[in-house]
């Protein structure tokens, strides 16, 4: 006997708490694959640079240009989340990240690579609708444990994606990493097109309103203002952290091979243990100290990380300690903040979403860009002090505030 349809006077998000049970674990999947696509040139980034002729200073750019294709996305794609059917947008933009991916495969000169990579980062904005979609499949109890869950398998693909990347250019070169996610994205397009559910929202917007409407809500919603600063400046550390520590780890320092960088990145990955328990935290009403406490992991990343001399067993047992404690502060602080954002309106979750997004990606865009100059000019040391400076200055704000 099958099980009676929800009543067709609820709204399109009521509905989709009527989805089936596995469907958050289906989106964290997902989400884990693709975002993966925007960290693989992380550790990457000497020898793409070395290869398309750029200089150290400017080595940046191909994490920024990524960071900003997204960013950008965030703000021009992911709220058509809102008005659009949410199955066909997600599987549009897979399937634009699968060519994107196909021609940074293939390209051999330093625009095109960029142009690319900035088309890589503006597809890969998908994990950001399949986010507030796994929110609507919540009660307000649970709400932030589903989050949590599918924002778990999200980080796990971004911590999972620097020591995958760095293992198959150790074996085939950087150009593989690109042409094998090309083709898993082209499959996970074709699994997705027989398993996603349709999502049709209720809003009656064109696109210019929805847009003009972005400017509103930034304007009316001071907690997602504070929240989205407060995690730029963690993604920040977080992104100049990651972009700077290959470089000073394949340096004459440590001499590490990007096998010896694939194995310290995959210290990152138990960052991801803090989403479930973040999220789970935050609906008991925890989120306020769970903040406070990330802001202070991110810190003493950096702090840690300072302690011994560049090249030592210890140095590098440190930088391993600093990356775990920065990857769950960071974590811990995302998933508490869009519990907060997510329960401020249904119908407008994935504008909130793509704004809060896109102002903490623009945060770890200009950070990734700065921590390789400040490596450039100053090395380890400067590139430290300038992270550190980023959490404190989220704590300072935050301790400013009344309510978490």
């Amino acid at each position: 006997m099958k099980p009676p349809a929800p009543p067709a006077s609820l709204s399109s998000s009521e509905r989709a708490i009527h989805a089936p049970a596995w469907l958050p674990t289906l989106f964290a999947v997902a989400c884990g694959l693709i975002v993966a696509n925007l960290y693989y040139a992380q550790p990457l980034v000497g020898p793409i640079a070395a290869e398309l002729g750029l200089s150290p200073g400017l080595a940046g750019l191909l994490v920024t240009l990524t960071q900003i294709g997204y960013g950008l996305g965030l703000l021009f794609i992911v709220p058509l989340g809102d008005i659009l059917e949410n199955r066909r947008l997600v599987l549009t933009l897979i399937a634009a990240c699968a060519v994107s991916l196909a021609a940074t495969a293939l390209v051999r000169n330093a625009p095109l690579f960029l142009a690319a990579a900035a088309a890589i980062g503006f597809t890969s904005v998908t994990v950001q609708i399949l986010v507030p979609w796994s929110a609507h499949l919540a009660t307000e109890a649970n709400r932030g444990r589903v989050v949590g869950n599918v924002m778990s398998g999200l980080i796990i693909g971004i911590m999972m994606a620097r020591p995958v990347s760095s293992f198959v250019a150790s074996l085939w070169g950087w150009h593989a990493i690109y042409g094998l996610s090309a083709g898993l994205m082209a499959a996970l397009a074709a699994l997705l097109l027989f398993i996603l559910p349709r999502r049709q929202p209720d809003a009656n917007l064109h696109y210019g309103q929805l847009l003009a409407s972005l400017w509103q809500l930034a304007r009316s919603q001071p907690v997602l203002r504070r929240r989205a600063f407060y995690q730029a400046c963690l993604f920040g550390a977080f992104s100049l952290f990651w972009t700077t520590a290959p470089l000073l780890l394949t340096g004459p320092a440590f001499g590490l091979s990007q096998r010896g960088v694939a194995l310290f990145a995959l210290a990152g990955v138990a960052g991801a243990i803090a989403a479930p328990i973040s999220g789970r935290l935050a609906d008991r009403g925890h989120g306020r100290m769970m903040s406070t406490v990330a802001m202070l992991m991110v810190a003493a990343g950096f702090l840690i990380s300072l302690v011994a001399q560049d090249g030592s067993t210890l140095a590098l047992a440190l930088l391993t300690l600093a990356a775990i404690v920065l990857d769950f502060g960071v974590t811990a602080n995302l998933v508490t903040s869009q519990r907060v954002i997510f329960a401020l309106g249904a119908e407008f979750r994935n504008r909130l979403n793509g704004l809060f997004m896109a102002t903490f990606f623009m945060g770890g865009a200009a950070s990734s860009a700065i921590g390789a100059w400040a490596y450039a000019h100053g090395g380890w040391s400067l590139a430290c002090w300038i992270g550190l400076a980023l959490p404190a200055a989220a704590l300072v704000f935050f301790l400013s505030e009344r309510h978490g």
